[in-house]
Parts: structure tokens; sequence; C-alpha cells
């Protein structure tokens, strides 16, 4: 994987081995991570996310304890990425790279983050550490673990929350509201009679509820939310950022791809934190896929974030 991409030129030489089955398991990663570990290659590059972590560090244990000092680099692109071996995007994953193979950055340990399974099952959406791994330290192209924040005494804050986003529906009964995914947003959802999806994005129009929306479907809906003129009528995309990592946008809600993001309009974004989210977090990193519109988010440089009731401030993006 990766070899088309490799320049041919004097300076860079790279080896292929194994090959790819139609039906991927575990197993094969296993296999193959056992296989570059004979090679004692100094690091290994990957792209998935926090399972396809978890199988790499599983086969890592495997093998020894001086196969789990191999470094790990992560490119993000999976749905869930909470663990602090990714980079923040696929070029950081590159700078990364380079910096590590020339002799810049030094190894430390980081955690091995997944959401726990058994806990989602009951409707909730708890992290939990699964071990730990070896990754480059780069404070600005590694993103670094999630952090589970949330407090059973923030259920006045989450409240307040609710009732601001209650307070603009009352305002404009016209108002469309895309809630994104996560905890926060899900336990804002229950003080409004709303039955939002945990790891999800939903639409709620009035009375009525859209879950678990694809990316056609987001589309879809946003687009016909217009006047019998054809101009877009009120619109709210709700955004909670991760504790720890501070990413607004990229982990987590794939589904907000860039043409559904501008169909939706920067405008038309509010983050929403708690204060112990906010704690530590001086700035949100929004990662779109598309470079253009990163850029343009950062050319605006701030976004609004709800923190309590008609309560906001302005929290700098970050530059990736």
């Amino acid at each position: 994987m990766g070899s088309v991409w490799a320049p041919e030129s004097s300076s860079f030489s790279h080896a292929w081995s194994g090959v790819t089955p139609a039906s991927t398991t575990p197993g094969d990663t296993e296999r193959l991570v056992q296989e570059l570990v004979g090679q004692k290659v100094d690091a290994i590059l990957y792209a998935g996310g926090d399972g396809t972590t978890r199988d790499i560090v599983n086969a890592l244990e495997s093998c020894g304890s001086e196969a789990m000092k191999t470094a790990l680099i992560g490119v993000p692109g999976g749905v869930k990425m909470h663990s602090g071996c990714f980079a923040t995007t696929p070029k950081a994953a590159a700078e990364v790279v380079l910096a590590y193979a020339i002799g810049d950055l030094r190894t430390a340990i980081t955690e091995v983050m997944d959401l726990d399974e058994d806990v989602y099952l009951q409707g909730e959406w708890k992290v939990r550490m699964y071990g730990e791994a070896w990754t480059p330290a780069s404070p600005r192209f590694m993103q670094g673990a999630k952090e589970q924040v949330e407090r059973v005494s923030e259920d006045d804050t989450i409240e307040g929350l609710a009732k601001h986003v209650a307070a603009l529906l009352e305002d404009e009964p016209d108002l469309m509201v895309v809630w994104g995914s996560g905890g926060t947003l899900r336990r804002m959802g229950e003080h409004l009679d709303l039955e939002l999806t945990l790891l999800g994005i939903d639409v709620q129009h009035g009375a009525t509820l859209h879950t678990d929306l694809n990316e056609a479907t987001l589309l879809e809906i946003i687009r016909s939310h217009t006047d019998r003129s054809g101009n877009p009528r009120p619109l709210l995309l709700l955004l909670s950022p991760m504790g720890g990592q501070g990413f607004l946008i990229g982990r987590g809600n794939l589904q907000l791809s860039p043409s559904v993001l501008r169909c939706i309009g920067q405008a038309n974004i509010l983050g929403v934190a708690t204060p112990s989210k906010l704690i530590g977090l001086d700035a949100v990193r929004i990662d779109t896929g598309d470079e253009n519109l990163d850029e343009a988010f950062q050319t605006k440089r701030f976004v609004k974030i709800l923190q309590g009731f008609r309560t906001t401030r302005l929290l700098r993006v970050a530059e990736l």
C-alpha cells in the first residue's frame, strides 16, 4: 500500500511484500506487523482508526517487548480516532515521518484509546484506554489522546446549553438544526426530548427528526431547506470538540464532508462545549479533508463556542 505514490529516484528506494486479500481481517494486520517486525523496521506508518491501532498494538505485543517499542504513526482515516498516535492530518503524518527519519523527533509513550463498545450499546459514549504505544513526540503534528472529561456535575450546564438551543428554536420556528455526534450533544438532546444518535449526524426541523444520516441524505435535506424563491432558510450546525484533542471537524463526523460543510456555510456553525472540556483548550482543530476549505476556516481565524445559556466565546482555529 502506498508504493504507487513513492517517487522513483536514485535517492529513494522501497520494497513491498505480501498480497492484500479481497476481504481482510485483523489476522491479516497481525501477520503483516509480524513480518515488519521481522524486518526490523524503525516505524510503522498506517492509515485507519482506533480499531486498526488496537490490532497493530496487539500484534506488537505478541512479538515481544522490543517490538512494542516500534514507533507508530497513524494517518487519520477511520471513524474513531481517539488514540494519541495519530497525526492531525495526512500531510502532518508525512512531516512526522520525515522528521523522525532524519532524527529530529524522539519517541514517547501515548495511550491507545477506543470507544467502549459495551457501554456504547447502553447508549453512552465513553472512551477507555486499551494499551500504550510509542509514537514520535510532536505536539504540533500529533493529535494526542482524547480525554474523557464529561462529569456528572455538569448536568446543569448541559441543561443550560439545551435551553439555549430551545430558545433559538422558539425565536425562529423555521430553524433547521443539524446535530453533530458525541455525548455532550446527545445529553442536550435528552433535555429537549430528542433521541439523538451517539455516533451519527441528525437533523431536526420542527417536529421531524432525521437520524443517523449519511452524506448524500444530509445534502438532500439541507438543499431542500429553501423558500419558494430558492433562498436558504435558517440553518444551524452544532458541533462539540473532542476533549484533549480539540478537533471540531474531522474526527467522528466524517459524514460532514466538504460538500455538506459548504452547503451549510461557515456562518451557520456553532461549537458547543462544557467548561471542563474547554480547560486547556486554547484552539480548535479543523480537518475537513479539503485544503481550500481548511484554509477558509483558518482565514476566518475564530469559531464561536457555546459554553452556557446565552453564553458564547470565540476560540481560535489552530493551524494544522
